[in-house]
C-alpha cells in the first residue's frame, strides 16, 4: 500500500509538470521564494537518493543538486532565462532513475521493520522512510498544484 501511494505521488508530480516548457517549469511561485516545478523535480531526485540510496540501500550517492555550501542548490539554480530542453529532460531522467532505484531498494528490503539511521543521528524504520516520502511528495504536489495554477490555469489532480 505505502509503495501504491507513493507511486500514484510520484505520478501526480509528473502530471503536474507536463505540457510546460522550459521557462515554465522555471518559473517561480512568487518573489522571493525560489520555488519552481523544475526545483520541485530536482529536489524530488535528492530526496529519493537521500532515503533511498543513502539510507535504505546504503550506497555512496551523494546530492546531485546542492552541497554543504548550497544547501538550497535543488531549488536556487533554476532561471527561467537560462532553462532549456536539456536542462528540463536532464532533471526528469535523474529524478525518474532516482525513482526506479529507489522501487528497486524498496523491493529488496527484507522487511519494513529493517533500520536505518537519518543525518540527526535517529533510528527510523523502513516502514517510516516510506510514509515519510508519501507524506514528503504530498507537501510538494500541494506547492506543485499553486505554481501549475499560476503558469497556465490548470488545476485538479
Amino acid at each position: 500500500m505505502l509503495a501504491g501511494w507513493l507511486d500514484w505521488h510520484r505520478a501526480t508530480l509528473e502530471v503536474k509538470c507536463a505540457g510546460l516548457g522550459p521557462a515554465q517549469l522555471a518559473t517561480r511561485a512568487v518573489e522571493p521564494s525560489g520555488l519552481t516545478l523544475l526545483g520541485l523535480v530536482r529536489h524530488m531526485a535528492d530526496v529519493e537518493r537521500a532515503w533511498f540510496r543513502r539510507r535504505l540501500g546504503a550506497e555512496d550517492a551523494p546530492p546531485l543538486h546542492y552541497s554543504d555550501a548550497d544547501p538550497d542548490g535543488d531549488f536556487d539554480n533554476v532561471d527561467p532565462a537560462t532553462a532549456d530542453a536539456a536542462t528540463v529532460e536532464a532533471a526528469f531522467a535523474t529524478w525518474r532513475a532516482e525513482c526506479a532505484r529507489a522501487r528497486e531498494i524498496a523491493a529488496a528490503l527484507p522487511s519494513l521493520d529493517v533500520m536505518v539511521t537519518d543525518r540527526a543521528g535517529r533510528r527510523l524504520s523502513a516502514r517510516w522512510v516510506l510514509h515519510h516520502m508519501v507524506e514528503e511528495y504530498a507537501r510538494h504536489n500541494g506547492h506543485a498544484d499553486l505554481l501549475r495554477e499560476r503558469i497556465d490555469g490548470t488545476t485538479g489532480e
